[in-house]
């Protein structure tokens, strides 16, 4: 019988721990997470009642690779376009959660008398949530379709964004020893550069790679590509001086942008799983209990941070973003544990040697603890959320009322906004894109030529081709023609964007001179600039037709995977309603029903303000409109409405790769001004459903709310009026409202 390596003895150890522990959570319906601590904790260095792991160093090599996984798959649900559709509500709310909690921590530390480092990292472990235990636990609790669950997803995703900038930041101050300010701007530019970089060219490729070679990507062919671009980029973060999980992460974010995403999800889920398994195991392996006995007051203090700090900072920060005290209160007990990501940061402490031994056994702990706690702060937050509205006094309930009123009344930005935003984000893009083909034609074309006199005219030349189209966007591109022309109409703000005109142009031509100068004296390079400067502005037609075929491509690359609505379905609400999906089964009571039998506003309270059948898209159906089996419909109301319709229907959630686009229906809301038509009149009466196609949901006088108001209330002078509908009829309504026509 030949010799079983040490290796494959501890793989079979390892997995059969992690095998009994996984049964035993689920039957305990906790988080299969601790299990896979707890069976490293077992077959740990530190337990020796069983069979210990012999080749720690292996075992180590295959948790890097389940980190790689880890972060691959977080990447994939993560998706840049989900960042943009974030609104400010989770911005606000992550950000100060993620900053109180990282200077509690970190003060924790300095309390301790720890070491710099091990205070910052503490910081660190302690400020981001799990997105993983999180998940399940909405899962298990059946709140996915409430207003708070939709917050607090969208806060994770900037919890992620910030995790990763925060691994960066922690491996500069790592290196450094120190707060170098320079190094750290420097650090987050060069991450902003190749996230830029990686992310347009990944977009501009790979849907194309993959239509392409449709024909050829069976589920085995597809899983290989996909690892192989995972691995590809792991190598390309290593070699730009970043962690190999934050590579991983990049392209996962850059795959979930392209229409294959939920089949690599699925085809790598199991590959995710065995190496996942096999980084919590090694997780636990570290855990000495030991340390565990002699840091209790730490754990004990970090637990009490998460538990009650955090919670209280996100509450904040959603109060701040304008959500009612309920809302805010349930937001915040939802985000009080830490997981996955703590893990990475703790380990990447120990890989730099920049930590105390004491510090990751005490993330674990912590995390082992929260974790256990997450269910029950999440069922009991509306309890408490409650009990908080109850005893807060009325003068700053109405405070609260009055500043979320006008945190969501409809602003839009003004054209000089919108026109800076945009030549900003031009300007980013573009910059990176013409910097990165001139250091790669330096770096690996000018090595391939033997030195000779026609060698630099060559390279030049062939650099300036590739650049021109982005030279082109960079110096010539206006933006959208209406709001360049509203501006340029403004004697005030002309001024202003000539000089924003003046100096794109100006950017342009010295990224000209800069190819020139690599390789040219000043004085040649100078001439350079103004020959090519010439040649460049009689032939800009051609080449912007060039760069429109190219822009063409990645716009189409780009929404060939249509928008996910999960981060949108909290905003088409006013006060406490939102948005909900569901989608129907053939024995649900409603079907082959029109809507005016069904009186759903008036028993539930609730309103169908989409139906998705198909490819075929029904906004602000009428009450003809029949409900058929496997109908999507988007239903408004709040958590307690929605909670008893879906439990009238007999339906199942819609599943998140759902195409329902209601990106054409949106919430508004406006004051009736004293020379309106509408003062006097009925909500029957005025047409208001038929001329902007809407749904009024809403009203408000003076202090008080009436959802889903009466047809037959008379409106009044002041009163608020929030309608869902078609955001282009709406918006022609209200200019007419505001016109008195």
């Amino acid at each position: 019988m030949g010799h079983v390596p040490e290796l494959i003895f501890d793989l079979a150890l390892i997995l059969g721990a992690a095998a009994v522990m996984t049964i035993i959570f689920k039957m305990l319906k906790q988080p299969v997470v601790l299990g896979y601590i707890i069976a490293g904790v077992i077959v740990g260095p530190y337990f020796n009642f069983f069979p210990t792991v012999v080749e720690s160093d292996g075992i180590k090599t295959w948790a890097e690779i389940g980190v790689i996984f880890l972060l691959f798959g977080l990447g994939l649900e993560f998706s840049f376009k989900k960042l943009l559709k974030v609104g400010n509500v989770a911005v606000i709310t992550s950000l100060m959660g993620v900053g109180m909690t990282f200077l509690i921590g970190y003060n924790v530390g300095v309390i301790m008398g720890w070491k710099l480092m091990d205070s910052l990292f503490m910081g660190g472990i302690l400020s981001i949530a799990s997105t993983t235990i999180i998940f399940r636990a909405f899962d298990e609790l059946g709140v996915k379709s409430q207003k708070f669950a939709g917050i607090v997803l969208g806060a994770l995703i900037i919890e992620d964004l910030v995790a990763v900038v925060l691994m960066v930041i922690l491996s500069t101050v790592s290196i450094s020893r120190s707060f170098e300010g320079i190094e750290m701007i420097y650090s987050i530019l060069k991450l902003v550069f190749f996230l830029v970089l990686w992310f347009v060219s990944g977009i501009f490729f790979l849907p194309t790679m993959f239509k392409k070679l449709k024909k050829y990507l069976n589920d085995e062919t597809l899983l290989v590509v996909s690892l192989a671009l995972c691995f590809l980029m792991v190598v390309l973060s290593s070699q730009a001086g970043f962690s190999p999980a934050l590579g991983a992460f990049i392209m996962g974010s850059i795959l979930a942008e392209t229409p294959k995403v939920e089949k690599i999800e699925h085809l790598v889920q199991s590959v995710k799983d065995l190496f996942g398994a096999i980084f919590f195991v090694s997780v636990g392996m570290l855990l000495d209990p030991n340390m565990l006995v002699e840091y209790a007051l730490p754990i004990g203090i970090s637990t009490f941070v998460l538990l009650m700090g955090k919670p209280i900072f996100a509450t904040i920060g959603a109060l701040l973003a304008g959500q009612p005290i309920k809302v805010a209160v349930q937001t915040g007990m939802s985000l009080s544990q830490i997981g996955e990501f703590s893990f990475i940061i703790a380990t990447l402490g120990v890989t730099l040697n920049v930590t105390s031994d004491f510090l990751y056994p005490v993330a674990v702990a912590v995390s082992v603890l929260t974790t256990f706690t997450t269910p029950y702060m999440i069922g009991f937050s509306g309890k408490v959320s409650d009990w908080v509205t109850l005893k807060t006094p009325e003068k700053w309930k109405n405070r609260l009322y009055k500043y979320s009123l006008g945190t969501q009344q409809v602003t839009e930005a003004s054209d000089w906004k919108k026109l800076i935003r945009f030549y900003l984000i031009n300007t980013v893009i573009f910059s990176v894109v013409i910097i990165s083909i001139i250091l790669l034609a330096n770096q690996f074309l000018a090595p391939l030529f033997d030195a000779s006199k026609w060698k630099n005219l060559f390279i030049v030349s062939l650099t300036l081709l590739l650049i021109a189209p982005f030279l082109y966007a960079l110096a010539f591109r206006r933006g959208p023609s209406k709001t360049y022309a509203n501006i340029w109409t403004k004697p005030l703000y002309r001024g202003p964007l000539l000089a924003l005109i003046i100096s794109r142009i100006a950017l342009a031509i010295f990224f000209i001179g800069f190819v020139f100068a690599t390789y040219y004296s000043p004085l040649a390079a100078f001439i350079g600039v103004v020959v090519s400067t010439f040649i460049f502005v009689t032939q800009r037609h051609r080449i912007k037709q060039f760069y429109g075929r190219i822009e063409s491509r990645f716009l189409l690359n780009l929404h060939d995977r249509e928008r996910s609505q999960q981060s949108a379905q909290h905003v088409l609400a006013p006060w406490d309603s939102h948005l909900t999906k569901f989608t129907l089964e053939a024995r649900s009571p409603i079907i082959g029903l029109p809507l005016s039998t069904m009186k759903l506003r008036e028993t539930f309270g609730v309103n169908i303000v989409i139906i998705q059948r198909g490819d075929i898209t029904i906004n602000i159906p009428r009450q003809d409109n029949v409900l058929y089996p496997n109908d999507v419909i988007s239903v408004i109301g709040t958590d307690e409405q929605l909670t008893l319709f879906k439990d009238y229907i007999a339906v199942k959630d819609v599943k998140e790769e759902s195409k329902v686009d209601s990106s054409q229906v949106g919430l508004h809301s406006f004051s009736i001004p004293d020379d309106s038509y509408l003062v006097g009149q009925t909500m029957r009466h005025s047409k208001m459903r038929e001329r902007c196609n809407g749904i009024v949901v809403g009203l408000e006088r003076n202090e008080d709310r009436m959802v889903n108001p009466d047809p037959d209330v008379v409106f009044e002078v002041d009163d608020v009026i929030w309608i869902v509908g078609s955001n282009k009829r709406i918006q022609v309504y209200l200019k007419e409202i505001l016109n008195n026509v």
